[in-house]
């Protein structure tokens, strides 16, 4: 098991931000879908897989936490890793934190189906894709919250 990778460095722009001052949900999400491709292509899900083998990967839940607003000039980091790889799915979390302060901003849990672009519809990852894809999986816990959200709810299949 791994620890988080580095995904993601970014900054907070003021265009990022909402009428309160701190970053608005928007671009949370986009800096952690940055994050995704970038954990994605670490583990061989890369652009040119997806476009010669006319696959594709789609979230089907996405869960955040968050803890601590950014606010404009403020720098972050995103570090990620794999929870779980079935047959067509992975779940993964990203952990953004202020860069200076260290402070967690913000963590989620995403559940992703690996796709066939085509037919539109899930299928099963190539065995030495799903291989190397496992050899991310984390020793990371996300907070309980995200999780017992995720039991809750209705289990993808895959």
């Amino acid at each position: 098991m791994s620890e988080l990778l580095l995904t993601y460095r970014g900054a907070v722009y003021p265009w990022h931000c909402d009428h309160v001052g701190h970053m608005n949900v928007m671009w949370y999400v986009g800096k952690f879908d940055e994050a995704t491709w970038n954990l994605f292509a670490m583990g061989g899900i890369t652009p040119a897989y997806l476009r010669e083998q006319h696959r594709g990967m789609a979230a089907v839940q996405q869960n955040i936490a968050y803890k601590r607003e950014l606010k404009a000039g403020d720098v972050l980091v995103i570090r990620s890793g794999v929870l779980e790889v079935r047959e067509k799915l992975i779940r993964f979390c990203h952990e953004m934190r202020n860069a200076v302060t260290d402070e967690v901003s913000a963590i989620t849990v995403v559940t992703g189906i690996h796709m066939d672009t085509d037919a539109r519809k899930g299928c099963p990852l190539p065995e030495e894709l799903a291989t190397r894809v496992r050899t991310l999986i984390t020793s990371y816990a996300p907070p309980e919250e995200l999780l017992s959200s995720l039991r809750s709810g209705t289990k993808p299949q895959g």
